[in-house]
């Protein structure tokens, strides 16, 4: 490091220094300062939007759970209101699933394929929200006819922790599509990762399902009451999985 012998000598080079450094350094510290301060800012209006978007979601499911039915159109609108307004938080996929839920109701599949493939624009791939969404598209395009698609979303996505739900709504639609040997092979799969810990399965029902694709022994063609055995042709396709819970 360069010594000085005298404060003049000292004083010049800092001048110097200034000259040629001292702008960039302002507008270095300038731009820290203004990064810091936008960073608070934006952490304060992402926490608003939090809130008003919360706000909205409770008001809207009051709404859906009213028992007066003129309170539906004012669900929607609140649901509408967060897609629009706070399409960028979580508040607004449930809002979608939920109206999903609503066409499924009012019999309009298309309306919610359309609000489930929201979601999965919005969801990251990897959350139970797109897995929620992905798993109820499955079942609203097998309910529009369309079985191939709805088990091709199931077999390209992840199901995650949920693979005996997936296992399961495989079933249900291959069941629908008259694919009894291929429905009844993945209701055993189901059973099989339900009992290793898979997450989210109604046993009680999965062992149903497998049981009404069994074939039945000969000469066990009536129980001890005396009532015949019978076997169950098919299984309804439900529109909406209940089994995986939303987060």
């Amino acid at each position: 490091m360069e010594q000085y012998r005298t404060e003049d000598e000292q004083v010049e080079a800092l001048r110097r220094w200034w000259n040629e450094n001292g702008r960039s350094t302002i507008a270095i510290i300038v731009l820290a300062l203004a990064a810091g301060f936008g960073w608070q800012a934006w952490q304060a209006h992402d926490v608003t939007q939090q809130q008003q978007a919360s706000a909205l979601y409770l008001a809207m499911l009051r709404a859906v759970d009213a028992p007066d039915a003129q309170q539906k159109p004012q669900a929607v609108d609140l649901a509408v209101q967060l897609q629009s307004d706070f399409s960028s938080t979580q508040y607004a996929q449930f809002a979608a699933l939920q109206l999903a839920a609503m066409a499924v109701e009012d019999g309009d599949l298309a309306e919610a394929e359309a609000q489930l493939r929201w979601v999965l624009g919005k969801a990251p791939s990897n959350s139970d929200t797109a897995r929620v969404a992905q798993l109820r598209l499955a079942r609203v395009m097998a309910a529009s006819g369309d079985t191939e698609q709805a088990l091709e979303i199931l077999t390209q996505s992840d199901p995650g922790p949920y693979g005996a739900s997936w296992a399961i709504a495989q079933g249900d639609i291959l069941l629908a599509a008259a694919r009894r040997d291929e429905a009844r092979a993945a209701y055993n799969q189901a059973l099989v990762i339900a009992a290793s810990g898979g997450a989210g399965v109604n046993l009680s029902i999965l062992q149903q399902k497998l049981q009404s694709l069994t074939p039945v022994p000969p000469g066990a063609g009536t129980e001890a009451s005396g009532e015949p055995v019978m076997e169950s042709d098919t299984v309804s396709v439900t529109t909406e999985a209940n089994d995986i819970p939303e987060e």
